[in-house]
């Protein structure tokens, strides 16, 4: 597994932000049974480039704590079986890992959430890397059956790691 991280947030953290991303994009890789060894990239950024990001591409003129762009489709969540995902699947000539995607993060939202609902940095930081990981593996969160699926995933994802609220 690869994590390649860029952070050009100008913020610290108080908890060891690669440690913590390899722990999770493995972890969740394992939960989902994904079929190979990934490669993530991870970029860590500012409130004005995610907002730019989220207006850009999602046409959303305003800042957001996480943006996932996933290389692979999927015919459903996490079904690496069907045709979606065997024709978007994509190899990292460098490392022979699946390039699943790109997660960005928002160092200033991460903290305003954490202070925001009164718990750690580093739990809002590994619910959004949980939260983007399952987007990254076909994840939605559109309707109300997705939603409650994502949800329940998330959930069950961070009580097995023991993060807590």
């Amino acid at each position: 597994m690869t994590v390649y991280v860029e952070d050009g947030s100008g913020y610290s953290f108080d908890f060891p932000v690669k440690e913590q991303l390899d722990k999770l994009v493995s972890f969740v890789a394992d939960y989902v049974r994904c079929p190979g060894e990934l490669e993530v990239s991870v970029s860590i950024v500012t409130k004005g480039a995610i907002h730019e990001m989220n207006r850009q591409f999602r046409g959303v003129d305003r800042p957001t704590d996480v943006l996932s762009f996933p290389m692979m489709e999927y015919d459903g969540p996490e079904d690496f079986e069907g045709d979606a995902f065997q024709g978007s699947l994509t190899v990292s000539p460098d490392t022979g890992e699946l390039m699943l995607g790109d997660i960005v993060l928002c160092a200033e939202v991460i903290h305003e959430q954490a202070e925001e609902y009164g718990h750690s940095e580093l739990r809002e930081f590994s619910f959004l890397v949980v939260h983007s990981m399952l987007h990254l593996f076909g994840h939605d969160h559109i309707g109300e059956e997705e939603r409650t699926m994502m949800e329940e995933r998330q959930r069950r994802i961070l009580d097995l790691l023991q993060i807590y609220r």
